[in-house]
């Protein structure tokens, strides 16, 4: 603090001693204003020093001054370190006797959550052995009951199969007689033609060729102008050995084989072929051609797969060959013409009716013509009668009055009426 206040003195004095210093330059050679701006100056700086003087001395002692409240503060600084170091120790005791005891209060409840929850573990796994027990009972109890179940759904199976054998057996004696065989054929082919055709469309076991006995299976009636109709042979074919051979040969024989199996079906199917050309096809009678039904689609399959057969059945023999399907689509195909010729016959019934009511228009209308005139002679004639006769008699009744009837007011309006016209 000294420091401060004597380099405050220090500092005025070198201003002073500039001051003099200069001020005896000035006046060595200076005119009078110069000499009272001198002494005017040096007064200043007298007073200068003075002030600084006293700066320096009241910051010395506003110095003196705060280092006595900065001693005061850290002697309180000191007694507040001191009191909180002795609060933190006691904390710190504190704390670890809390903590201590927290650590036990912890362990004792740990130790018993611990022995609750291996009560409860062993009471939740009593209970899930006990269901799991009971539900694997139930569903083994189940699956035992649809075993069984399906055991005897097997041995009626069995007994199913066992008489599918049989029939099997059955349906092989029909199929291997000729006989049964070409039967099989024709229900198969009346039951086609009766969901397809009406029984008007189709006659059946007739003879279509004139002078002949032999009698197709089916014939179909197919409409042609003028209201007659030709009949479609259709007869049921079913070499059955001979296609029971090839399919034989395909299973175990060699290809030499199931070759001479094809061709003996070819040559069976030919013969048929032939037959049913030179027995039931009649121009005009019949149509040009006839129909052979084959009624095993796997037959009609393997015939048509012959490269050429289906050609030349159609130009030697005019013979077409159709499945159960084709045959279904083969009748349907006739049933549209059947419609289409109804429809062609309507349509002339209806261009014939036109042709008429044509005709017949020129003189209905001539006729609504007179009648128009006579109707409108006649509304002249009642026009006339009511404005002529009407008044007339009117005007003869106007003077005449009954014994005891009133004056009629209507007669009167009338008259004037009558004046009026």
């Amino acid at each position: 603090m000294d420091l401060l206040s004597l380099l405050a003195f220090l500092a005025a004095a070198a201003a002073l001693v500039v001051g003099l210093l200069v001020l005896r330059e000035l006046r060595s050679g200076a005119p009078a204003p110069v000499d009272q701006a001198l002494a005017s100056t040096d007064a200043h700086l007298r007073e200068l020093a003075a002030r600084q003087a006293q700066d320096a001395g009241r910051l010395s002692a506003s110095v003196d001054g705060t280092a006595q409240a900065v001693a005061r503060v850290d002697a309180r600084m000191d007694q507040l370190r001191q009191d909180v170091s002795g609060q933190l120790s006691v904390a710190a005791s504190s704390m670890a006797a809390g903590q201590n005891a927290l650590r036990q209060e912890m362990a004792g409840q740990m130790s018993a959550l611990r022995l609750d929850t291996s009560h409860q573990l062993e009471t939740v796994r009593a209970t899930v052995d006990e269901r799991l027990a009971k539900t694997l009972n139930d569903r083994l109890a189940v699956s035992f009951q649809s075993i069984n179940e399906q055991l005897e759904a097997v041995n009626q199976g069995l007994g199913a199969v066992q008489g599918l054998a049989s029939n099997v057996g059955d349906l092989r004696r029909v199929l291997t007689n000729v006989k049964t065989r070409g039967i099989l054929g024709e229900v198969q082919l009346g039951a086609i033609l009766q969901e397809v055709l009406a029984p008007e469309q189709y006659e059946t076991n007739v003879a279509v060729k004139p002078g002949s006995r032999d009698v197709v299976e089916f014939a179909v009636r197919i409409p042609v102008e003028g209201g007659g109709a030709v009949l479609l042979p259709i007869d049921a074919k079913f070499p059955g050995d001979t296609y029971a051979a090839l399919e034989e040969a395909r299973e175990a024989g060699t290809k030499a084989d199931v070759e001479a199996a094809r061709k003996a079906l070819v040559a069976v199917v030919k013969r048929e072929a032939k037959d049913i050309s030179s027995k039931y096809i009649s121009v005009p009678e019949t149509t040009n051609f006839a129909l052979m039904f084959l009624p095993v689609e796997g037959l009609y399959a393997e015939v048509v797969s012959v490269p050429g057969l289906i050609v030349e059945l159609q130009r030697d023999y005019s013979v077409n060959v159709a499945g159960p399907s084709t045959m279904a689509a083969l009748l349907n195909s006739l049933q549209l013409s059947y419609q289409t010729l109804a429809i062609q016959r309507q349509t002339d019934t209806v261009l014939q009716v036109l042709q008429g009511v044509k005709a017949e228009f020129p003189r209905y209308q001539k006729a609504l013509e007179q009648a128009k005139a006579q109707i409108e002679r006649a509304g002249h004639t009642v026009d006339r009668i009511i404005t002529t006769r009407a008044r007339a008699m009117e005007r003869k009744l106007r003077d005449i009055e009954l014994p005891g009837e009133p004056h009629s007011p209507v007669l009167e309006d009338d008259a004037l009426d009558g004046a009026d016209d």
